[in-house]
């Protein structure tokens, strides 16, 4: 008998890359995916636990879908991802009508334990770690990503670094990398499938080790016809090597854009952090990475209130931001996670403290990002364009190899190609323009 089922995805591209691969397993199983929750027969949560506010919003929407097991008592709740590995059985507790939960390395066994799971019988909760990830290898079927001319894939999992606020070492595990042979072979696959750019995934991109060092891995994908574009995400400043640097300058398909999260621009708070690099080391950095591609834009995480920030503190981080002058911050309040370093410490950043330096730093970065892009009106960029734009049905929006994204009039036939296109206005998130 067919089953319907529905993935909530909450978090990263790394998460949804994870539900595509459920919804491919599941299929491979004799399930059809669903947007009704009303029709599903299995309802997956897909969680991330980074910030309390993303650990909170998976558990509440997780209360919000027993009416539906009510309704219909032979519906299977599963909740996987960060939070399903965090809080294991203790779910239960909160929430006994949850069928399964399962932990981040477990992922692959998502069907199987669907499929095995008998009515009435009990929950199943799987979140041990293991020494390899298969479902680092799973190739999501094309009707599930994202796109057919953007590919996204897994090249590492976990973390070694252990910065004192972070619950990803706890929750994914110690850094695996996935075989460099296994990734080139998917890297072809999506190619001769149309793909025109791969975007690589991981926690520590920079310090994956798969048989090939990073930059080795890099070269190999440069090589391989078809690809048009390489991207990456996440990396760590202490893991930016020299060979890494230069691909920037040698690797014609390497995105002149890179996601350099720095966290905090004051020394002792970074020290704190355990972030093993200092404000001048990252400054650096970027002065290195323009050397090596002056166009290179930037990117990056940031983070306010952490235990100890004083007001000067603060102001360094203010004074990073303003000398870098990244295109875009995720920025956040420091929140607590438990069973990190820094849960031990004297929380003394008051919320209201912390929510008004974080609309400060906000609206900082709001006028760089509005005054980097007005540098840019006259210039003309290559747009791999994504799709039709949902306000104006005449345009559609791509981006640029520096990741910004454009606007520009056209039609659904340009989806997947390369425009290139001169910029005649600055938004405050975009850009709009004219095909040349």
């Amino acid at each position: 008998m067919k089953r319907y089922v529905k993935i909530f995805t909450y978090g990263c591209q790394m998460n949804d890359l994870d539900s595509q691969k459920m919804y491919s397993l599941l299929a491979g199983h004799g399930c059809e995916a669903t947007d009704s929750t009303k029709k599903a027969d299995v309802i997956i949560l897909n969680t991330c636990s980074v910030r309390q506010k993303a650990y909170e919003k998976a558990l509440s929407n997780l209360g919000r879908l027993l009416p539906y097991k009510k309704r219909k008592p032979s519906l299977i709740i599963a909740i996987t991802g960060c939070v399903a590995q965090q809080a294991g059985s203790h779910i239960l507790e909160r929430m006994p009508y949850v069928d399964i939960v399962i932990g981040t390395h477990q992922l692959h066994r998502i069907a199987e334990i669907i499929n095995e799971k008998a009515p009435g019988s009990g929950p199943v909760v799987e979140t041990s770690f293991s020494d390899c990830i298969p479902s680092l290898d799973i190739i999501p079927e094309s009707r599930f990503r994202e796109s057919g001319h953007r590919s996204y894939l897994n090249i590492m999992q976990g973390c070694d670094n252990y910065c004192s606020y972070c619950i990803v070492p706890y929750v994914r595990g110690r850094e695996i990398s996935r075989d460099y042979r296994s990734i080139l072979q998917e890297v072809r696959q999506h190619a001769a499938t149309g793909a025109k750019e791969i975007f690589l995934l991981g926690q520590n991109v920079n310090s994956y080790n798969g048989g090939r060092t990073f930059p080795q891995l890099l070269q190999a994908i440069d090589d391989i016809d078809g690809i048009e574009r390489i991207r990456f995400t996440t990396s760590h400043p202490k893991d930016m090597s020299d060979d890494l640097i230069a691909c920037f300058q040698t690797l014609d398909k390497l995105c002149n854009y890179i996601h350099l999260p720095f966290q905090s621009g004051s020394n002792t708070v970074l020290k704190a952090m355990n972030r093993n690099y200092t404000r001048e080391t990252y400054l650096s950095l970027i002065d290195r990475l323009r050397s090596s591609r002056p166009d290179m834009a930037f990117s990056a995480d940031v983070m306010v209130g952490f235990p100890g920030e004083t007001e000067q503190a603060y102001q360094d981080t203010l004074d990073l931001i303003e000398r870098v002058r990244f295109d875009g911050l995720f920025s956040f309040k420091y929140s607590e996670r438990p069973g990190t370093q820094a849960a031990t410490l004297v929380d003394d950043v008051s919320l209201e403290e912390k929510l008004a330096r974080l609309r400060n730093l906000q609206e900082i970065q709001k006028q760089i990002t509005i005054e980097n892009n007005r540098a840019r009106i006259g210039e003309i960029f290559e747009v791999l364009v994504d799709g039709t734009s949902s306000r104006h049905e005449e345009q559609v929006y791509g981006r640029t190899r520096q990741n910004s994204i454009v606007n520009f009039t056209g039609d659904h036939s340009l989806v997947g190609t390369t425009v290139r296109v001169a910029i005649t206005r600055a938004n405050p998130n975009s850009l709009t323009g004219e095909a040349v």
